[in-house]
């Protein structure tokens, strides 16, 4: 595998390769859990693609229906929009989300992305491309990929 691959644990239902998930960390059900360091290795908030399921028979979970799965899985980029002035390459940013309430917007889910947190530090991996239509609100946008 990649060495960019983490090996976790996920639901029996979650271990798919290609199935996108955000680590939302820690319930109180874990504390006693044998693998909760397997599964718990992640960071929370932050987004993840199943890349490969390992070869292993599921493990039991008092959380998980039918168990867990030991699977390879990678952080992938969270995609939104920004503040032009902020769409650097390379930089890193406190996210502030473009909160809209244009509905009728073809970009709203890209400004008002409920994933990744706001005020959070950012690095911003790519300008993904240019925005597919015209702000309603006329604000200057960039469609970039960033990841803590």
């Amino acid at each position: 595998m990649n060495e960019d691959t983490i090996v976790t644990l996920v639901g029996i239902r979650m271990a798919t390769p290609g199935l996108e998930f955000i680590f939302k960390g820690n319930i109180p059900d874990c504390n006693g859990c044998r693998f909760k360091n397997s599964c718990l290795n992640l960071t929370e908030g932050a987004r993840y693609k199943v890349v490969s399921v390992r070869n292993t028979s599921p493990m039991d979970c008092s959380i998980h229906e039918g168990g867990v799965q030991a699977v390879d899985v990678i952080e992938t980029p969270w995609t939104v929009m920004v503040e032009s002035r902020m769409a650097i390459s390379g930089s890193t940013i406190i996210y502030k989300p473009i909160h809209c309430n244009e509905t009728e917007c073809e970009m709203i889910k890209f400004c008002d992305n409920p994933g990744p947190a706001a005020n959070k530090k950012y690095k911003i991996l790519n300008i993904s491309s240019e925005p597919t239509g015209k702000c309603i609100k006329n604000y200057s946008l960039k469609l970039v990929d960033m990841q803590e």
